[in-house]
């Protein structure tokens, strides 16, 4: 069979906070870009986001997620960025052709370039009950609320006190849902305080060292089972939805099949590609950002998509060394700025391994 062919300068996958921002930088290094999203609008995750950021206004402090995707979404429009939404990439082949399902059918395209910024998959587990209607990851559930306008159940039970966890919490209770619990295997809360006072505020109790033992029910969830681990007694938690919110694994399947050598870090999600400082990856003219390149914080994958987007264009030729140095730099130092705390400490050492590997 043969399909439409289409050589490009540079391919983005993915039009999420990384893929956006590597874009834009290419684009206005002079670069022709195009994104390819399989969703029908730009900005990822962003666009469910409806809690403000806070840190710099490198990243949207002050705004909603959902403002700082139609911004970037704008600014790439503005600077020429072709953007093919509603298309799904369905191989990347060791030759560096891509096979697209677009709006029109199937076609092949030959980037020179290619940033993968394909995100992250919620992570799950399987228990006793966790195929019933009102199991479901944090993240879906918050689609539910904030895109669609509809409750996952009335009284929920959230497992995981992650940023994940805690943020889509307190967005359920906004939405009127009550949230009987929040539970957590470790010692202590795993999200920012910030997060945690929220919903502790509003009189949600999170039960530490505490694990899933099983959800109950018939046409869908009534009840979950879960374990004290310190004191080894079973506790039953009324509720109609069950949320996991358990951590987050990079979608790397496309920079595999592409042949990039590939390394196991758990502290950023499991297996991801190897990369180095500047998001090349072992196969030439790839890149990677966000967190397909290890799960951070949306703010770290806007750097890392920029950073991308930088050494694409500089790969390419559109920008002298001077250009890239300042560029890449200043850069690096946001990228620190965002790691020097004491949570970002475990991410920096495993990117540090990632680096060295």
């Amino acid at each position: 069979m043969n399909l439409p062919l289409e050589r490009l300068r540079m391919v983005v996958v993915g039009a999420g906070p990384a893929g956006l921002c590597a874009a834009l930088e290419a684009s206005r290094a002079g670069e022709q870009v195009v994104i390819i999203d399989e969703n029908s609008r730009g900005g990822g995750q962003l666009f469910k986001q409806i809690h403000r950021f806070f840190g710099s206004r490198h990243h949207g402090a002050g705004k909603r997620g959902y403002e700082i995707a139609a911004e970037l979404v704008e600014e790439c429009l503005q600077a020429g960025v072709d953007m093919r939404l509603s298309s799904t990439v369905l191989g990347f082949f060791p030759g560096g052709e891509m096979m697209v399902d677009g709006p029109n059918g199937v076609y092949i395209i030959e980037p020179q370039a290619t940033v993968v910024a394909t995100g992250a998959s919620e992570k799950s587990a399987a228990f006793p009950g966790w195929t019933l209607p009102g199991v479901m990851g944090a993240g879906a559930a918050q689609t539910l609320v904030n895109v669609h306008g509809v409750l996952p159940g009335k009284r929920v039970l959230m497992a995981g006190s992650g940023n994940v966890g805690l943020i889509v919490s307190y967005q359920l209770l906004q939405a009127g849902a009550d949230v009987v619990g929040i539970l957590d295997v470790a010692d202590r809360i795993g999200g920012y305080e910030v997060h945690y006072d929220r919903v502790r505020r509003e009189g949600v109790h999170v039960y530490l060292r505490h694990r899933i033992l099983a959800a109950e029910g018939g046409d869908g969830v009534e009840a979950v089972v879960v374990e004290d681990m310190a004191e080894k007694k079973a506790r039953r938690f009324l509720a109609d939805s069950l949320c996991l919110a358990l951590g987050l694994t990079p979608l790397s399947e496309l920079a595999a099949m592409r042949g990039c050598r590939m390394v196991y870090q758990e502290e950023l999600g499991g297996f991801l590609p190897w990369h180095d400082e500047e998001m090349r990856t072992d196969q030439p003219g790839v890149y990677v950002a966000g967190d397909t390149a290890g799960v951070e914080e949306a703010s770290v994958a806007m750097e890392e998509g920029r950073m991308a987007g930088i050494s694409a264009a500089e790969d390419l030729g559109s920008l002298s060394r001077r250009q890239v140095a300042g560029r890449k730099s200043a850069v690096r130092k946001r990228l620190d700025g965002l790691r020097g705390g004491p949570y970002g400490a475990d991410r920096l050492a495993a990117k540090r391994c990632v680096y060295c590997d």
